[in-house]
């Protein structure tokens, strides 16, 4: 799949989702936020503290804004439990199928970008199967799992949200070491201990760590009408700010630093491959457009939702000034820019593993062959990274 592929795929995905949302018809019914664990936990942070209504972005405004401006029930009930069954769908699909041919290969022959390629797919694989609860909940207005297992999807969809973005700064800072590190004699022995050790508590033990306010907050509550409500409840006289915390903590460790880590990274790996005296123009060429396309689809994806929340926590601080426009505004645009965050699981199997040929030819030998044929023929990697560009490009490529 090219940089060009990936780059229409996305736009295209942001297109449907805008046309979807200029189709859907208005109605009366109340505020509506997309019912996932960053916004599910407004249902405390109105002026009534009633708990009644799914996110009111503006519940709380000295303005009284016309509702029918901000969101739509066709919104809740159609659009949103489409989008998360495609991405659950695709996620399933391709993070299951990476996991399964990974699962046929011996321990031994697991290289080190196939162990990141495991805790990836295993992280997204995670974070896709709490979207059927969270599409059946927008679908019926009515929480109807119980108050356990309202926690347990909390707490699973966040662990994994958080370790998703995380390894992926692993992968990153594991290509640089590859590629532009490769001739440094302690180079094998660093990315030994990222892949076995460091990715556990860099990024696994911190993902679990921000699941804790899940334990604390997250239940079950009536709601009006009869209906019950999941998500994060806050103490009503300072939930805007716990909200707004939490919109904060999300842009830091789950935009910032891993994005920062990509683009650093990615960067120097580019430099490396477009100055360095490596040969072989068509393998570099390969090498800078799936780097491109890595760091491209990341941003995409993540970008418009963390500058979405992040207005949404500065409008809950009062540092911006607020009012029904904007709030308006803010709805639409979150509920359009969270389903292009949460597609970025489905695009990871696609630009971290079947990019690679090794990958494709392990996938058709797992898919067409038996798993006791499977763990015969499949080739033997070295662990070790190589300085030639071909294998630098195919290291791009896989990872």
């Amino acid at each position: 799949m090219s940089y060009y592929e990936v780059s229409m795929f996305i736009v295209c995905f942001g297109c449907l989702c805008l046309s979807f949302l200029t189709l859907c018809p208005q109605s009366s019914s109340s505020n509506i936020s997309p019912q996932h664990i960053v916004l599910d936990y407004d249902f405390n942070d109105t002026g009534s503290g009633s708990g009644s209504g799914s996110g009111d972005l503006g519940a709380d405004f000295e303005e009284p804004c016309d509702v029918e401006h901000i969101m739509t029930a066709d919104l809740q009930q159609v659009f949103l439990p489409v989008v998360y069954a495609l991405i659950f769908t695709l996620g399933i699909t391709g993070n299951g199928l990476v996991v399964i041919v990974l699962g046929c290969q011996r321990r031994s022959k697991c290289s080190l970008t196939d162990r990141y390629r495991l805790h990836l797919s295993a992280a997204d694989l995670l974070f896709v199967l709490a979207l059927p609860f969270w599409a059946v909940d927008a679908a019926m207005g009515d929480w109807r799992f119980g108050a356990a297992t309202c926690v347990g999807v909390h707490v699973i969809y966040t662990v994994n949200l958080y370790g998703s973005v995380l390894i992926l700064a692993f992968i990153s800072l594991d290509r640089y070491l590859a590629v532009v590190r490769a001739t440094d004699t302690n180079t094998g022995g660093l990315r030994q201990l990222l892949a076995h050790r460091l990715v556990y508590v860099g990024a696994w033990l911190p993902a679990g760590l921000l699941a804790v306010p899940d334990l604390i907050f997250a239940r079950t509550q009536e709601g009006g009408e009869g209906a019950t409500l999941c998500g994060r409840f806050y103490p009503a006289d300072n939930a805007p700010l716990w909200v707004a915390v939490f919109h904060l903590q999300l842009v830091l460790v789950g935009l910032v630093i891993p994005g920062l880590v990509l683009l650093v990274c990615y960067c120097v790996i580019v430099t490396r491959l477009t100055r360095g005296p490596l040969g072989g123009q068509r393998q570099k060429r390969r090498a800078v457009r799936t780097t491109i396309a890595l760091v491209l689809c990341f941003f995409v994806c993540w970008l418009p939702y963390g500058a979405g929340i992040s207005v949404d926590a500065l409008l809950r601080l009062e540092v911006l000034p607020r009012g029904c426009g904007l709030e308006a505004v803010l709805g639409v645009w979150l509920a359009v820019a969270e389903p292009m965050a949460f597609a970025h699981c489905c695009l990871n199997p696609l630009l971290y593993a079947f990019l690679g040929a090794g990958f494709k030819s392990s996938a058709r030998r797992a898919l067409t062959l038996s798993r006791a044929s499977s763990l015969k023929i499949l080739p033997r990697r070295r662990p070790g990274a190589s300085t030639t560009t071909e294998s630098e490009s195919s290291s791009l490529h896989s990872s």
